[in-house]
């Protein structure tokens, strides 16, 4: 029979004197974590974790990602959700890595965790474990910039709970360009060095299942909220308390179908794969 581990990641803020600063305060992200749990805790997950905030660190993230990767087996899964802001640094890796020359982060409390660095984790699960993972952030500086020229002061309201465009970057989830490029540009040998040296494989020679469903598009904002960001909120909506019955595409599908046109939740697959689980209820052990 199969088993699941769950890991929630949700932070409010960041440690300020790791991003010059900057605090990355946001209202519903802790919430955001703690709803995904109980989703997980719903369907069956006997082993979750949940890492709120100052707990939400590189090493504590890392620490439960390779915990779960030394216990699941093949058939097992590993639900994991993230709801905090997402930034980028530069692409170090080689020409062919991003297409952009950007790779995107999880802005954790204590540093940016690069993509890299998560894929790299997930090369050590093994060969048919499914990787079900949910990420309510943004990543693109370019957005802000596309955001304040396309929505109206009405739009901006709805989803932003704002009228001013100058505060588009406060009630969104991205890390805003000039805090990203100040930070890259004070820990340049960090991040050039972690990327240096990790030199993961392609996502889709991972030997593990991955299926990612994310917030937005990656010239897109993911909007925060009061209660929960704009993307968990309607995921939530559409799991209706476990009462949704499709498969991971229905599901996306019908996220996708309730979100506004300037938010669009993107479905990515990648690792070995898996019909069986793409087409498998959302969050199934």
């Amino acid at each position: 029979m199969a088993s699941g581990i769950s890991l929630h990641i949700g932070l409010n803020q960041v440690d300020p004197a790791a991003y010059g600063g900057w605090n990355g305060k946001l209202n519903a992200c802790e919430n955001d974590a703690r709803d995904m749990e109980e989703i997980a805790r719903n369907v069956g997950f006997d082993d979750r974790r949940t890492l709120l905030t100052a707990e939400a660190t590189v090493d504590n993230v890392t620490a439960e990602l390779r915990r779960a990767a030394r216990v699941l087996t093949p058939g097992d899964i590993l639900l994991l959700t993230y709801s905090g802001h997402g930034g980028q640094v530069p692409d170090r890796n080689g020409p062919e890595d991003e297409p952009d020359r950007l790779d995107e982060t999880l802005v954790l409390h204590d540093r940016e965790f690069i993509d890299d660095e998560l894929y790299k984790e997930f090369e050590a699960f093994a060969e048919g474990v499914r990787i079900s993972a949910y990420f309510d952030c943004c990543h693109s500086e370019s957005a802000v910039r596309a955001v304040r020229r396309i929505l109206t002061p009405d739009a901006m309201e709805e989803q932003y709970q704002t009228r001013d465009p100058d505060r588009i970057e406060v009630t969104s989830r991205i890390m805003p360009p000039d805090e990203q490029h100040a930070v890259y540009d004070r820990d340049r040998t960090l991040y050039d060095t972690i990327q240096r040296n990790l030199q993961p494989k392609d996502t889709l020679d991972l030997p593990a299942s991955v299926l990612l469903i994310s917030a937005c598009a990656d010239n897109q904002l993911a909007a925060d909220g009061w209660e929960n960001g704009l993307f968990t909120g309607t995921l939530k909506e559409v799991w209706s308390e476990g009462k949704f019955t499709g498969g991971h595409k229905s599901f996306h599908r019908e996220i996708l179908r309730r979100m506004p046109p300037n938010q669009s939740p993107g479905l990515f697959v990648t690792g070995r794969a898996d019909d069986v689980f793409l087409r498998q209820r959302p969050f199934t052990v």
